[in-house]
């Protein structure tokens, strides 16, 4: 990983916008499960990773097929076999209850307060995700972070998922900002690739410990949570 993971680093010049992946990033998708006290307790942390899985995957794959459908059907179509396969199918309000959680999922505890750092550093902030635009709407209005974004893309605009070039280009076009003065922060290792691949100046938010992914794209730094990022961008003049 460029620069390293610890130690002092020079600070990233020239960025005017910070662009954020939604899920993992921002948003914290086990709060889901972790809000259902009928999934058994030894049961939520396997649903979340199973739906976080196949959520992926079936993005993936319907990129890769051009058989695109809105984030949320994708979501919905990912639970359900999560619940399968883990034996809690059958159960219609434990499904619905799911998913209206993730329509709300909490943040991560750091989010607020970095959003405002870096607004009062005059930076653009702004969401790029996978999910729906209503999804995203209400996971923001939910986080209370109405207010802490300047634009909140979602892939529906372009009709693919990521890593496709077209949802990175959409921030640039959107943001009127080149792709080397934005920074773009992911959780995701494959997102955080993509993008360096694309020509952002990336951050990979390695929240989970995850092992160094062997893709095309160099992330500029690798941090644990979102608090460390402040101190790593240098005001724009």
């Amino acid at each position: 990983m460029s620069q390293g993971t610890s130690g002092p680093a020079a600070a990233l010049t020239g960025i005017r916008a910070c662009v954020f992946d939604a899920y993992g990033t921002l948003f914290d998708f086990a709060t889901a499960a972790a809000g259902c006290a009928e999934i058994p307790e030894d049961r939520r942390a396997a649903l979340t990773n199973l739906w976080r899985d196949k959520q992926l995957q079936y993005s993936w794959l319907r990129a890769l097929q051009g058989a695109y459908v809105p984030f949320w059907q994708v979501t919905g179509d990912a639970l359900d076999h999560a619940l399968e396969t883990l034996g809690l199918a059958g159960d219609d309000g434990l499904r619905e209850r799911l998913l209206d959680l993730y329509r709300t999922l909490g943040c991560f505890p750091e989010v607020p307060s970095v959003l405002e750092a870096l607004r009062r550093a005059g930076l653009v902030t702004a969401i790029l995700s996978n999910g729906s635009s209503d999804m995203l709407s209400s996971a923001v209005e939910g986080a209370g972070l109405s207010g802490a974004f300047d634009a909140v893309l979602s892939v529906d605009e372009v009709k693919t998922f990521k890593p496709d070039r077209r949802v990175y280009q959409l921030a640039v076009d959107r943001l009127g900002v080149s792709a080397d003065a934005i920074c773009f922060l992911s959780s995701n290792a494959w997102d955080a690739h993509a993008a360096a691949a694309f020509g952002m100046r990336v951050i990979w938010c390695n929240r989970y410990g995850q092992r160094r992914d062997r893709l095309p794209g160099v992330p500029w730094r690798e941090i644990r949570t979102l608090a460390e990022l402040p101190p790593l961008l240098e005001r724009p003049q």
